[in-house]
């Protein structure tokens, strides 16, 4: 069931996609070469802390982290640790904080020193996408016609497509109905309608999308061992067009 939300619950998402975007900010500042993804797990705990909210993801169907931080053809789901990151690595770094019972949840690919074009090139894309599925977030809409949005720009420079992991509605809980693919046709699925909020997160890969799950359990890479990118950001449908909850 898609729940509508009302202006005091989309103030509470607010909220809560603020604390996000502030936290994906100082994250980013400090995502260097030779530091750890154990430290920007760290850094992102104390500021949700700091500001009165709770992270999302620690113990959530019992991850370990408090972020998700996923190197080169890491997807999604990578758990921090203590392997530093190097010049030309890229990392996605997927947040949540939860406060006043509301979710906000947003990602980003950030590259570690200088990368060469071909990487900027996925990373410029898969951000492109996010924005292009966004565009489609309008009362009358189909849910697919954000989805159509998203895969045909990134495959229109020949990238894969994730199939198994799509975004999401959300507002109490950071998972509800509608799942939000990032591929398919238009015109499909239920009619967008104001007071929804979606979570739309692309996983754009530099060549197949098929991926694969690591032993740990949780850490999403690519089958063919090459660069993913991932970008997300909450959204609440207006009469007035898509408001990107999680953006500064």
């Amino acid at each position: 069931m898609i729940i509508l939300k009302s202006e005091r619950e989309i103030n509470y998402l607010r909220d809560a996609g603020r604390i996000v975007a502030e936290t994906l900010v100082e994250v980013k500042k400090a995502a260097k070469p030779d530091v750890t993804t154990m430290e920007l797990d760290r850094i992102a705990e104390e500021y949700i802390k700091g500001c009165g909210a709770t992270p999302a993801f620690k113990g959530y169907h019992g991850f370990p982290g408090h972020i998700c931080s996923s190197v080169n053809e890491e997807v999604v789901h990578g758990i921090p640790g203590l392997k530093k990151l190097k010049n030309g690595d890229t990392v996605s770094i997927d947040i949540g904080a939860v406060i006043n019972g509301y979710y906000g949840d947003a990602a980003i690919t950030i590259p570690i020193g200088e990368v060469d074009a071909q990487v900027q090139q996925l990373l410029d894309v898969t951000e492109q996408s996010l924005y292009k599925g966004i565009e489609q977030a309008i009362d009358g809409n189909r849910l697919s016609d954000i989805s159509h949005a998203v895969q045909k720009h990134a495959e229109s420079f020949g990238y894969g497509v994730v199939r198994d992991y799509v975004g999401h509605g959300i507002g109490r809980n950071m998972h509800e109905d509608p799942q939000v693919p990032n591929y398919g046709p238009p015109g499909r699925g239920p009619r967008l309608k104001s007071g929804m909020t979606l979570a739309i997160e692309p996983m754009i890969n530099m060549g197949t999308h098929e991926v694969k799950t690591l032993d740990d359990g949780w850490t999403v890479i690519t089958s063919d061992g090459k660069r993913s990118a991932h970008f997300e950001h909450t959204i609440a449908i207006t009469p007035d067009g898509p408001e990107i909850l999680t953006k500064i």
